[in-house]
Parts: structure tokens; sequence; C-alpha cells
């Protein structure tokens, strides 16, 4: 395995197996030394649980990155997930420029939206704001409904792919290098993944489960890092990743109990070996 220094900036959710509970220990198991910079903490995710507690960390970015910088560390990676404001988003483009080493991958998944709406903290002032940091980066990974609010697009249930064409083109011209489009179904029995990058489109298809759970987006997208910091192709670390999620689910899906989130520690040991084949 290549070894990598990545950094990845999201929230802590202590229980609840997502967010940097899950992106540590995914990047971790491939072999890469991770890095956090958490961007708030909470004592779980807000999905189903009430009354969780929530400290946000905004004004502790700065001297974090400062301290960094005085002390000559830099990344070879760069991965950012869940970002509370318009503020978090400026702190991590200043991140992007001042602790990346030279050839360094910025990787962004722009987790502000899903089925057709916005997240509640979230209004269009952070949308704008997170158009820029696209901009940046070298791959983004959004699904159908953020790709629809980061083009002005209007957001549908059904469609063809020549909605996604159009999705993946407005994509390019906001400035994103590759884009990896998640949650892409033709059909109503599977689902996929759209890798575009230099006007090259291609498409992994998989089996739809009907019963989703919490905090999957963020398994695919830390799984999908350290698949590409590993050296695969930017389609073969989409499929690896759309198939560990996938079998993270089903892994997870009998178990009445285990309802906010996914068990994605026991099948690490299939993500490991998909990786080193």
């Amino acid at each position: 395995m290549a070894y990598h220094k990545i950094l990845t900036i999201q929230d802590i959710s202590c229980v609840g197996q997502c967010s940097l509970t899950v992106a540590l220990p995914i990047l971790s198991a491939l072999g890469q030394e991770t890095c956090i910079l958490p961007s708030a903490v909470l004592s779980t995710h807000t999905a189903g649980f009430s009354g969780f507690t929530v400290r946000d960390l905004t004004e502790d970015i700065p001297a974090i990155a400062a301290h960094w910088k005085k002390e000559g560390i830099a990344f070879d990676a760069i991965y950012t997930g869940y970002l509370g404001s318009t503020e978090q988003i400026d702190y991590v483009k200043s991140i992007f420029q001042n602790l990346s080493k030279p050839g360094c991958v910025h990787i962004v998944d722009p987790a502000m939206a899903d089925n057709g709406k916005l997240y509640p903290a979230f209004d269009l002032e952070y949308v704008k704001e997170m158009k820029t940091l696209v901009a940046c980066a070298d791959v983004i990974l959004p699904n159908i409904t953020e790709a629809c609010f980061l083009t002005d697009t209007e957001y549908k249930e059904s469609y063809t792919e020549s909605y996604v064409d159009e999705l993946l083109g407005k994509l390019a011209e906001l400035g994103a290098k590759a884009t990896v489009l998640t949650g892409v179904s033709y059909r109503p029995e599977t689902t996929g993944v759209v890798v575009f990058e230099n006007g090259k489109k291609q498409y992994y298809e998989h089996r739809k489960i009907a019963k989703g759970c919490h905090g999957t987006g963020d398994v695919y997208a830390s799984a999908f890092v350290g698949a590409l910091l590993n050296g695969k192709s930017l389609y073969e670390a989409a499929a690896v990743a759309a198939d560990y999620t996938v079998s993270c689910i089903e892994y997870t899906q009998d178990d009445p109990d285990h309802w906010y989130g996914v068990k994605f520690e026991p099948v690490l040991k299939d993500l490991i070996d998909a990786v080193n084949r």
C-alpha cells in the first residue's frame, strides 16, 4: 500500500457511525496516516436522536492551521465532509492553499442536501459558498440533489441519462476537475455512480437496497478516498467504494437495534482485500 498523510475535515458525531468516526478508521485501515480537523463535536448525529449536544469548533480552526503551518506540517491529500458554515468553507480554502504538499489531492464531499432538499442547517448562501470550494477541488463527490443545488438545476426524482449529462457538464463549468456523482439510478432495482473526468463518462451500476442507512455517504466517500490514494483509478475507486457500502448495508439491515448507522467494521477486511487486488 502507498503511504500518505491525509487530512480529513468534518464533524465528529461521538455516537452514530458517520463523519470522522467513519473516516478515521476506514482511511487508517487502508494504510493512510489520517490526521483530523473536527469542525464540530456532537454527542450523536442528528437523525433520529433527540437532545443531542453540539460544540461548534469554527473558532479553533485558524489556530490549529497556523500551528501546523509553523511546524511545517503539510498533507498529500485533504478530504472534506460536512462543514457547518460558510466561514468554515473559507477556512478550508485557506488550508488547501497553505497546507498542501506539491501534488496534494483535494477531495470535496459537498455534504449539504439529499432527497431534493438542503439539510436544515443550510441555506442558499451556503450553497453559493460551497460552489467556490468545489471550484478548488480535484475530485468532488456530490449526490444528485447536491449536484442540482450546485448547478441551479431543477431536482427530479425520475430522470434520463441526458439529465445526468447536463449536471456533469454544469459541474465541470463550475470548475470541478473530476466528479463522482453518487446515487444515480436509471432503473428501480439498481443504482450506481457516474465518474466524469476529462470529458469521459463511466457508469458503475449495482443492486439497489431498499432500506437506507444513516452515514453511508461518509462510508462511501472515505472508502473512495482510501482506494484512490492506494493507486486505484477514479472509476476503480468509485466501484470499490460502492461495493463496500452495499456490503455494509447488507451486514446491518437485519439488525433492528442498529438503526443509527452501518456496521462497517466487520467488513473492513473485504474493503482492504478489494483495494489490494
